[in-house]
């Protein structure tokens, strides 16, 4: 924050009054004031004081102080006016009010922090996003990752507080609020970053939560960005790879992006279309002629890669037993899932079937 800022304000606020006014940082030096002999003198004490208050006005020692607002509830600045009487009171609050519109405007347009959540939601220019990054000093170039952690049966506000505390680099890492129910971490992280990597942050981001406010929370994930101007791209793919999660990927609750597969590209496909493909691959019988136990065979003929052996052990039964099933799928639908084609066409109208499901379409 500019002493300067502050400085303007009191000067100002000096014409209408004769009490002494001025502002003192968290180290407790004057950083403004109406007497300018006064700048830099340290008001001794007058710091865990206005810390133990917790807000509102405090008297010490022939002062009136009030905190002004500030990111995370710590203290960063208190207003203080000469005098403990009522006038000082009045006063000090009225400086408060005008020192914490100044403050406001000074941090939306100088904190990096503002002017990443401003790339995130895609609310600047991107010639402004040059501009601002030079006037800011913050490194254009680096790689970050971000990451979207959103809550999903319960919200708690604290989740943002557990995340900057795991995270309290502030020149390299980024915890914004987005919503009530999310929160964006972007992360500068190395260049040769691994998905296994991001997949451990996120982990430890969703343990944390667990364990300290008992909250469940899904983390998606967006592709590594070497630029500032692609933050907003990264941000989106994080959003995508929560709602294409939330359709095919149920019980996992960590989604990257770049494992989403074919998940990724029916999502993106109108539901028309996907209605006709199904109708075009089970043209003998719709798919919901399957029963249940023929789907989870299906399902398990897939986990194992097609191995008819390995499936028939996994479902203990004999492999005939398994044969004569998938024989009995070829009849119903003219697909045997055996061949590698019709196996593609059938995991890929599952999938479909699934995302129509999703969207409250039924067949």
């Amino acid at each position: 924050m500019s002493s300067r800022v502050f400085q303007s304000v009191v000067l100002q606020l000096k014409e209408s009054t004769t009490r002494a006014i001025g502002v003192i940082d968290a180290s407790g030096a004057v950083v403004a004031c109406s007497e300018l002999n006064r700048i830099g003198e340290i008001l001794s004490g007058s710091v865990d004081v206005i810390s133990a208050e917790h807000g509102g006005l405090i008297i010490h020692n022939g002062n009136t102080f009030k905190a002004l607002h500030s990111m995370g509830g710590q203290f960063d600045y208190a207003v203080f006016v000469a005098g403990e009487d009522d006038a000082s009171g009045m006063i000090c609050s009225m400086a408060s009010v005008a020192l914490n519109g100044a403050k406001a405007y000074f941090d939306e347009k100088h904190d990096k922090a503002t002017f990443v959540k401003s790339i995130l939601s895609d609310n600047i220019l991107l010639g402004d996003i040059y501009v601002r990054a030079k006037e800011l000093h913050f490194v254009a170039e680096a790689p970050r990752a971000v990451f979207l952690i959103r809550q999903e049966e319960s919200v708690d506000v604290s989740v943002i507080d557990v995340i900057q505390n795991m995270y309290p680099d502030r020149q390299n890492d980024y915890v914004i609020s987005i919503s009530e129910t999310d929160v964006a971490l972007v992360k500068q992280v190395p260049e040769n970053i691994t998905t296994k990597d991001l997949y451990k942050v996120a982990k430890g981001i969703e343990e944390a939560v667990s364990t300290e406010l008992k909250v469940k929370v899904i983390i998606g994930i967006g592709t590594v960005v070497n630029h500032v101007r692609d933050l907003a791209r990264a941000y989106q793919e994080a959003q995508m790879a929560i709602e294409v999660g939330k359709v095919f990927e149920t019980e996992r609750s960590v989604i990257n992006y770049e494992n989403l597969g074919i998940g990724r590209l029916i999502y993106q496909l109108p539901t028309t279309l996907c209605d006709m493909f199904l109708q075009e691959v089970f043209k003998k019988n719709p798919i919901d002629s399957l029963d249940q136990e023929t789907l989870f065979t299906i399902n398990k003929f897939f986990e194992n890669n097609l191995n008819v052996s390995e499936t028939a052990r996994k479902l203990f039964v004999h492999r005939n037993t398994l044969v004569y099933r998938l024989e009995k799928i070829k009849k119903l639908t003219g697909l045997d899932l055996r061949e590698f084609d019709d196996a593609i066409t059938f995991k890929v109208a599952l999938m479909v079937k699934k995302y129509l499901t999703s969207r409250g379409i039924d067949l």
